[in-house]
């Protein structure tokens, strides 16, 4: 997205269905050009469900899209985030300072917090894992001189007032919504469900587009989680999701079988890549994403790979040894 098209995006804001509505939210990242908050009618206020990412006028995107629905950010009686990702937990700090509203998250959340308060060290440490996956040195260099100085897309940290963990309930003018833990995307994440209505708000778990993201280096087995947690919604009883990205969509099952697929072509498409000897996750990349492998790309298709090769290896279908300052993998069992 060129600069000038970054500009001309503004937040807005919909109604959905009564006592909902969709508030869409600018981004600044390539292919991703805005985000999904979403306010919930909750007695004579709303409960806000993420917050958009902090960046330059986010603050005046999220307002302008609350009074296209006849909202303020003064009717904010709680904020919910799905998981304490920029884009959906940025502007947390800003809105409670504002309001006096409580955050409620899932308490894993220190992959936000690293990154929040050292996003130099964040940096740091992506790229050493980078260096590890056998990535050119110039690369790296053209990245630390690109991203470095950066903002982190986070006003400030603030912690949950509640732990939003299995189980917990949050009440609304449409009825209970209940919590259920879906890691893999984040550790933090979760997906609240409605069942009366059969309503989801599915954060990032499942959207109306495949698109396959995973945090790296936090817990064992975050591709495995995902799966785990592609299973958790399929057993929910849902009729529409208000996603993270992009509009409402209907057929859940379907978009997880979607998800669910694209990530068992990577786990089959990666193990063919690695065979007998043993070759680094920049190899195994380049092998199996090609010319889609660019400066733009990179990193989140190295992710994919490396998180791909982690479950391998859980799984006992592949395994790692250290060669110097790389780390290189091999196929194993049949």
């Amino acid at each position: 997205m060129s600069e000038a098209q970054r500009r001309r995006e503004v937040g807005r804001g919909e109604k959905v269905m009564p006592g909902i509505w969709r508030l869409r939210l600018p981004l600044p990242w390539p292919g991703v050009p805005h985000g999904n908050a979403w306010a919930v009618a909750a007695g004579d206020g709303i409960v806000l469900v993420d917050t958009g990412i902090h960046d330059h006028g986010s603050m005046a995107h999220l307002e302008r899209a609350l009074a296209q629905c006849n909202l303020r950010l003064e009717h904010v009686r709680l904020l919910v985030c799905t998981h304490a990702h920029s884009d959906h937990y940025g502007e947390a700090a800003t809105i409670v300072e504002r309001t006096g509203c409580e955050l409620w998250m899932h308490p894993r959340h220190e992959h936000m917090v690293h990154g929040a308060q050292d996003p130099e060290a964040a940096l740091l440490r992506r790229l050493e894992v980078a260096r590890a996956s056998g990535v050119p040195e110039a690369a790296l260099e053209r990245v630390q001189a690109e991203r470095s100085g950066r903002d982190s897309g986070i006003a400030g940290i603030v912690a949950p007032h509640r732990d939003l963990v299995q189980g917990v309930e949050l009440h609304t003018d449409l009825g209970t919504w209940v919590v259920h833990e879906t890691p893999g995307h984040a550790p933090s994440h979760v997906v609240l469900h409605q069942p009366e209505r059969r309503l989801l708000l599915s954060g990032d778990q499942v959207l109306g587009r495949v698109s396959l993201w995973f945090d790296q280096g936090w817990t064992p087995d975050p591709l495995g989680e995902y799966l785990a947690s592609c299973d958790i919604v399929d057993g929910l009883d849902v009729r529409l999701a208000l996603p993270g990205h992009g509009r409402t969509f209907a057929d859940v099952p379907g978009h997880t079988d979607a998800a669910r697929r694209a990530v068992h072509d990577i786990l089959d498409r990666v193990r063919a890549a690695i065979g007998d000897q043993p070759r680094t996750a920049f190899d195994v990349a380049r092998a199996v994403f090609g010319e889609a492998l660019t400066p733009v790309t990179g990193g989140w298709l190295l992710q994919q790979t490396n998180v791909a090769l982690r479950h391998l290896q859980v799984t006992g279908r592949a395994d790692a040894e250290v060669d110097g300052d790389l780390v290189c993998w091999r196929a194993v069992g049949g």
